[in-house]
């Protein structure tokens, strides 16, 4: 599925450096995008089902990324979703993989990275 501007993707960070540099990385990109500083935040807004790919930090305050990733696998058919973490391990990535996440991504990561995962997941 090509990205354009049609296309969401949805971004989890509560660091808010990092979430405005994959803003900016999406938007030079043309890719939409929506920010949000925690897990509770992107499932309160109702946002999810209209998103292309979902991409969020692992470790948030409340919610962590893989609990995000598991409530969104119980609520049925999700876009799909990519861990970004600065905590990478054999372990963490393992459990990512298990859940379902589409990608994962250990900081910092190259610009080039994160778009070729949300190329890939869609």
């Amino acid at each position: 599925m090509p990205l354009g501007s049609q296309l969401k993707v949805l971004v989890v960070e509560d660091d808010e450096g990092m979430r405005e540099a994959i803003e900016s990385l999406l938007d030079a990109a043309g890719i939409a995008s929506v920010s949000y500083a925690s897990a509770e935040a992107l499932l309160d807004s109702g946002a999810v089902g209209g998103a292309a790919c979902v991409v969020t930090d692992l470790k948030l305050p409340g919610m962590s990324g893989l609990q995000l990733l598991d409530t969104l696998n119980l609520c049925g058919p999700h876009p799909p979703l990519i861990l970004i973490t600065a905590h990478d391990s054999p372990a963490v990535r393992s459990e990512a993989a298990s859940h379902g996440a589409a990608a994962f991504l250990a900081k910092p990561f190259l610009g080039s990275a994160l778009l070729a995962a949300i190329h890939s997941a869609i």
